[in-house]
């Protein structure tokens, strides 16, 4: 069992490129619609991933629930 400084020294770079890449498909979806892109009626998609990043930033669960909740927030699409 890992310790929590660990966990962290383990699998650091890959949640960092992992949140890079959101970042970055944001960005992309940012510059398409300032393009001139239409935004889709029903943009489930994008604002579920809007819902997750705002759930964990805000989150302090102790009980490993995490990633529980997005695949619950993603089953919404």
């Amino acid at each position: 069992m890992l310790k929590p400084d660990q966990i962290l020294d383990k699998y650091y770079l890959e949640a960092r490129r992992d949140l890079l890449e959101i970042a970055a498909l944001l960005d992309r979806y940012d510059a398409a619609v300032e393009r001139g892109g239409s935004l889709p009626q029903k943009d489930k998609k994008n604002a579920v991933l809007y819902k997750s990043l705002l759930y964990l930033g805000h989150s302090n669960s102790s009980t490993g629930s995490r990633t529980e909740t997005l695949l619950d927030f993603f089953s919404e699409i």
